[in-house]
């Protein structure tokens, strides 16, 4: 029996989405996508610009030092949930571990971990990112919350969420700095 054209392409089509779903190549390739198609972070409306009215929120770093939110207050700050499983995640940490070495002083950095402190300690020293990875204890104020991951907030000193980006972003960008910095002079 002989295969056809169309068969020898069905072939590969089913080959190709197998190993896009069930191999870490396509972890792999899902990362690749994300950073290319990724763009800035946009401010929200202001009508949308929330305050966050609850700073209860206990966390804890990969040493186990506690972390509380409160000590945030009239701060800027950077709150990503994220995963090592997830490809999105994966693929905006570049863009994040860079932005966290300019602005690391001036800016309070949280990066909310929903994955085992094993995976993200080797995940993190592989990668050598020196991101402050903290795991909630408590549940995250109302306003911090969201489904998906990656889910990104930027709030300015007067506690209100400037930006809540879901998904890929670039947050290396001009525009994302420009607005950091415009927070930081507020």
């Amino acid at each position: 029996m002989k295969i056809s054209k169309k068969q020898w392409i069905n072939a590969a089509w089913i080959i190709g989405i197998i190993l896009i779903l069930f191999t870490p190549v396509g972890f792999h390739a899902r990362v690749f996508v994300g950073r290319l198609l990724s763009t800035s972070a946009a401010v929200l409306k202001t009508e949308l610009q929330l305050p966050v009215e609850n700073y209860d929120w206990q966390l804890v770093d990969v040493t186990g030092n506690e972390f509380n939110f409160e000590n945030t207050k009239g701060k800027v700050v950077l709150v990503n949930f994220w995963a090592t499983w997830c490809p999105p995640c994966v693929a905006e940490m570049p863009s994040l571990q860079d932005l966290y070495d300019d602005y690391n002083d001036r800016v309070v950095f949280m990066f909310v971990a929903k994955d085992k402190v094993d995976k993200v300690f080797a995940f993190m020293a592989k990668k050598g990112y020196t991101l402050p990875v903290y795991y909630s204890k408590s549940e995250a104020p109302s306003m911090l919350t969201s489904k998906t991951i990656p889910t990104t907030y930027v709030i300015n000193k007067a506690g209100k969420i400037i930006i809540a980006e879901t998904g890929v972003a670039d947050w290396n960008s001009d525009k994302t700095r420009k607005i950091l910095d415009q927070l930081l002079a507020e």
